[in-house]
């Protein structure tokens, strides 16, 4: 079933232009998400990616420009090429530069959408190194700072890969209440959201996504709602900085078109206390989050990332299981281009 779904995926983007090499990897990058229950972030964004390369919002060949390079640091113009295929190369060639850099970064300008962030860690992980990655869509005003009403920022996801001797942690979080993804899903299924994540035009917490399509546009909360939310406002500017700011390119340029600035981080644990010390210490850390007494009603306690890697697992072996939105859109997209799925 992911194998069917993986050559689906290749042959649509090969279809829409895209070079079967940087196709695979696209896609790959896709399945991985709904392997992972990230469904939002993954096939889902398919048709969108193949109408974005059909469209010329997209790049279908070329290269990123170096604008910088000063050999721990290195940073692209990606001329709006495939994210996932930018993001999965840039990750490649900071792996390659760990051997003489205890750390490496990059960033990425004028990337198109990159996916879900949880499909990269394990990239560095596998190789025994530590990642940071985040990113920000400049084109993208969701996020009010705090105590405002009028949305300025994206919602600004921070992932992280962090060996262990076991299952690595590995987590994908926003610097909002949810993402632009669950809120325009349940949007179109006519559903609440769980909690208060949304406020509408006038400052109100509200658990309805429809505030999103109201004038003036009602925002998505930051990371610790309407109490809390200086935090997430917080760590939502030092995304915009770490991704715009480092990238040299943002939301000042007003580029009216969607795409990502990128920051990623390779950390190599052997150029600081060691690697044997780095995992001795992670996995101490790991028994006693374990270990630890649960409150009533919660179930064990889970690092972050067991779950979705335990899924993955499950369904590359039993197949996938996919919203009906999503397997719409594929069936729609499998009939429009004539590609059998």
């Amino acid at each position: 079933m992911a194998e069917n779904l993986l050559s689906f995926a290749v042959k649509a983007l090969t279809r829409a232009g895209l070079a079967e090499d940087r196709a695979r990897v696209v896609a790959d990058v896709l399945l991985d998400a709904d392997l992972m229950g990230h469904s939002t972030h993954g096939l889902g964004l398919l048709p969108l990616y193949v109408g974005a390369l059909e469209d010329g919002k997209m790049e279908v060949a070329g290269e990123p420009v170096v604008l910088n390079d000063r050999g721990s640091t290195l940073a692209w113009d990606g001329r709006y090429l495939p994210g996932a295929w930018l993001t999965c190369r840039a990750i490649e060639e900071g792996l390659e530069r760990l051997g003489e850099h205890p750390v490496v970064t990059v960033t990425i300008q004028k990337s198109h959408h990159i996916g879900s962030l949880a499909s990269y860690p394990m990239r560095a992980i596998k190789k025994g190194a530590m990642m940071l990655l985040t990113c920000s869509d400049p084109n993208s005003e969701l996020i009010a700072p705090f105590g405002g009403l009028d949305a300025v920022y994206s919602p600004n996801p921070i992932a992280a890969g962090i060996p262990t001797s076991g299952r690595p942690v590995i987590f994908d979080t926003s610097m909002s209440t949810t993402a632009w993804g669950v809120a325009n899903r349940a949007k179109q299924q006519g559903e609440r959201l769980p909690g208060k994540w949304m406020q509408d035009n006038e400052g109100k917490a509200t658990d309805d996504p429809k505030v999103l399509d109201s004038e003036p546009s009602g925002t998505i909360l930051p990371i610790g709602g309407a109490d809390h939310g200086y935090k997430g406002f917080a760590l939502g500017l030092l995304v915009e900085a770490l991704t715009c700011g480092l990238s040299g390119s943002g939301r000042a340029d007003e580029l009216g078109r969607w795409g990502c600035s990128t920051f990623i981080q390779l950390i190599d644990p052997d150029a600081f206390g060691g690697s044997d010390a780095f995992r001795r210490e992670m996995d101490y850390l790991a028994k006693r989050c374990h270990d630890s007494r649960t409150r009533p009603g919660a179930d064990a306690v889970r690092l972050p990332g067991e779950r979705a890697l335990a899924l993955r697992e499950e369904q590359v072996v039993a197949g996938l299981v996919l919203p009906e939105v999503v397997k719409e859109g594929l069936l729609k997209l499998s009939e429009r281009l004539g590609i059998v799925l």
